[in-house]
């Protein structure tokens, strides 16, 4: 029989010599304080939600960027919108730009990093679209550039940040800054991005609904 967690736990801290079960304990009392901060978003997580429902629904697009943790956040998102959240609904259209490999690599190796997102943009956004951003340090030039661009076409920017404000938030048309170490502000972007699939996928269900009365 395999011994339980706590008795495998005790086992090898007694062959570290060294407790580290209080970094366990650390990071997630610390987490719990960035969510409880992260609550005073929650209307304008609420509106962005609607908004998007709203765009998207018309035809409009959702494209998502980040570098690092926060690209593997923009992929989550779209993957709810054009998949789903929870329950079956039709598909939207939404990408995630750095999860485009071969674009990122050859607009790296063609034009720089700081254009691997822009470029897309440029390519990819129009008038009703929205762009939305997410950093931990709101520092990174490809994605203050990807603002840049989407004000150029004409789409809408959106920042998810860590403390602002920061270079991202001042260049975007709206942002969220979360409180916390670049780990607890990815982890309330995950939940932010839950959050807007929550209020997106309740509006959507309404709208429908509308319509077929």
């Amino acid at each position: 029989m395999r011994a339980t967690a706590p008795r495998r736990a005790a086992a090898l801290r007694d062959a570290a010599a060294e407790d580290y079960a209080p970094l366990v304990t650390g990071h997630l009392r610390s987490l719990t304080r960035a969510l409880a901060a992260a609550e005073r978003h929650a209307t304008h997580l609420e509106t962005w939600g609607l908004e998007l429902a709203e765009r998207l629904r018309a035809g409009g697009r959702l494209l998502v960027a980040g570098n690092g943790g926060s690209a593997a956040e923009a992929q989550h998102l779209t993957a709810e919108l054009v998949g789903r959240y929870r329950d079956e609904r039709r598909a939207f259209s939404a990408i995630a730009l750095n999860a485009e490999t071969s674009s990122v690599t050859a607009i790296g190796n063609d034009y720089g990093f700081a254009e691997v997102f822009a470029r897309q943009v440029r390519a990819h956004a129009r008038e009703n679209d929205v762009v939305l951003l997410l950093s931990t340090s709101g520092g990174s030039r490809n994605l203050i550039e990807a603002a840049h661009a989407a004000r150029f076409v004409g789409a809408s920017s959106w920042a998810m940040t860590g403390e602002g404000p920061n270079p991202l938030t001042t260049v975007c048309d709206e942002a969220i800054c979360f409180d916390g170490a670049s780990p607890h502000v990815q982890e309330c972007q995950l939940a932010a991005v839950h959050a807007l699939c929550e209020v997106f996928d309740a509006r959507c269900r309404a709208l429908d609904a509308e319509e077929r009365a």
